[in-house]
Order: structure tokens, then sequence, then C-alpha cells
């Protein structure tokens, strides 16, 4: 099943961070502990601060 493809506006940030798990997803196991550990700390950095 094909998955449906939406269009949104992102941040710079927020599509670093997206990339950045696609990137994840395709490198596992392989680039498991590094990838996930920046991957989440991208993400903890996000959620931390307030928008603007």
């Amino acid at each position: 099943m094909k998955e449906k493809k939406e269009l949104m506006e992102v941040t710079a940030e927020e599509r670093e961070l997206i990339e950045s798990i696609r990137n994840y997803n395709k490198s596992y196991p392989n680039g498991y502990p590094q990838l996930l550990w920046e991957v989440q700390e991208m993400f903890d950095n996000m959620v931390r601060q307030p928008n603007d």
C-alpha cells in the first residue's frame, strides 16, 4: 500500500529532524547508537524551547 503524501511548511530545524529520522531508519542497525542519540538530542532541543 502506497503512503499518502502531504505538503507542510516546516522550519529548517524541523526538516533536519525529519531527515535525520529517515536516515536513522535506513541505517538501522549499522548506525543505530550514534544516529539514534543525535535524533533524540535534536528532538529534546526542539521541545525545550518555546515557539517563537
